[in-house]
C-alpha cells in the first residue's frame, strides 16, 4: 500500500489546521455518502459530541463527519464550522420538513498548558479543515488536533513526552481496507511492539520512570491528585470500506479499544477520555470479528506512530530527544 494512513479507505478525506504558537489544532475526517457511524467510550474524563446518536437503536445510522481537536471542552466549537461547510455543500440528514442537518461527532483532548494561553479551536478553524480535507496520505505527528499533545504529563510539559496524530492501514486483500487515526494524549507510557517505553513521564535523568512505577506509590488518597493533573486522552478513527451494520460498527469500536490497551500502559483510567468512533463506507461485504480485529492492531500502530512522528515543541520533548 502506497498510502498507509486513514484515507487509504476509499471515499475518506481529512482536513487540519495546526496553531503553533498556540500548540493546538483539529483535525477533521470527511465521510463519504451513507458511511455508517458507531462509537465507544472508555475513558472515565470524556468530551464528545453526538455520541449517543451513534449507538445501536437510536434513529440516525450515517455520519457525515468527525472533528477530533483540541482546547479541551472549548475545542467542541470547531464541529459547528464543519457543520457549516457540510450544511453548505448539501449534505447531511434530511428531515421530513426538508432540513439539511449535518451529522457531526466529535471529541476532544486537553492541551490548554502549554501554547499561548486563550487559542483554542473554534468553528473557524473547523471549517478551514473541513475545506482542506483530501485523500492525499494524512500528514503525522505535531499536526492537527495532535499539536499540543502530550504523553505522561502528570509531572507538567517539562517531564512529559510529545505525543501527536498518528495513523496506519492494511489492505486484506481484493481492496477490503482496514485503517485508523488517533490523537496520542495519553496518560499512560506508550509501548512499542517489544513492550518498551517509546513515551511517558519522564524522570530527573530524562529517562522514562514507568508510569506503572510511579503509580505503585500513589495507590492510596490523597496522593491520587497528582495523576489528575495530566488530564489527558487518546482519541481517534477506525474506518473501513466494509459494509456493515450500525450494530456491527459499534462492535468494530469496541474491538479497536483493544489497540489503545495494547499502545497504552494504563489504558482507560478516570483521567483519560479514550474515545474511537468507527466508520464503515459500506462497499465491501465483510465479517465484523476480522474488521474488528485488524481495527485492534491498526489502532495500536497509529497510537505508536503518533509518538514516532511527532517532533518537539514548546518545551515537550519528542520520544527520542532526551535533552530537548
Amino acid at each position: 500500500m502506497k498510502n498507509n494512513t486513514l484515507t487509504a479507505v476509499p471515499g475518506i478525506r481529512v482536513g487540519q489546521i495546526t496553531h503553533l504558537d498556540g500548540a493546538t489544532g483539529c483535525t477533521v475526517i470527511l465521510c463519504p455518502p451513507g458511511t455508517t457511524g458507531g462509537v465507544d467510550q472508555r475513558g472515565g474524563a470524556p468530551g464528545t459530541r453526538e455520541t449517543d446518536l451513534l449507538r445501536p437503536m437510536h434513529l440516525v445510522e450515517t455520519i457525515n463527519a468527525v472533528v477530533l481537536a483540541g482546547g479541551s471542552a472549548f475545542g467542541l466549537a470547531a464541529a459547528d464550522g464543519v457543520m457549516r461547510w457540510l450544511e453548505e455543500q448539501g449534505e447531511g440528514y434530511k428531515t421530513g420538513g426538508g432540513f439539511v442537518v449535518p451529522i457531526v461527532a466529535a471529541a476532544i483532548v486537553f492541551d490548554l498548558s502549554i501554547g499561548t494561553p486563550g487559542v483554542r479551536p473554534d468553528a473557524a478553524m473547523g471549517y478551514a479543515a473541513a475545506a482542506a480535507a483530501t485523500d492525499a496520505p494524512v500528514e503525522q505527528g505535531t499536526v492537527g488536533a495532535g499539536t499540543g499533545c502530550m504523553v505522561g504529563a502528570m509531572r507538567g510539559a517539562a517531564f512529559a513526552t510529545k505525543g501527536g496524530v498518528g495513523s496506519a492501514a492494511t489492505d486484506l486483500g481484493d481492496g477490503l481496507i482496514v485503517a485508523a487515526l488517533c490523537v496520542v494524549n495519553a496518560v499512560g507510557d506508550v509501548i512499542d511492539e517489544d513492550g518498551r517505553i517509546i513515551a511517558g513521564v519522564r524522570a530527573e535523568s530524562g529517562e522514562f520512570a514507568g508510569m506503572l512505577n510511579v503509580l505503585r506509590g500513589l495507590a492510596r488518597p490523597p496522593s491520587i491528585s497528582p495523576v489528575a493533573s495530566g488530564e489527558n486522552t487518546v482519541i481517534g478513527v477506525v474506518a473501513t470500506n466494509a459494509r456493515l451494520t450500525k450494530e456491527h460498527v459499534n462492535k468494530v469500536a469496541q474491538m479497536a479499544q483493544d489497540g489503545i490497551g495494547r499502545a497504552v500502559r494504563p489504558a482507560h483510567t478516570m483521567y483519560d477520555g479514550d474515545t474511537l468512533f468507527a466508520l464503515a463506507t459500506g462497499h465491501i461485504p465483510a465479517d465484523v470479528n476480522v474488521i474488528g480485529a485488524f481495527a485492534t492492531e491498526v489502532t495500536a500502530a497509529a497510537v505508536r506512530n503518533g509518538v514516532r512522528a511527532a517532533t518537539s515543541l514548546a518545551g515537550v520533548r519528542a520520544w527520542n530527544t532526551p535533552n530537548y
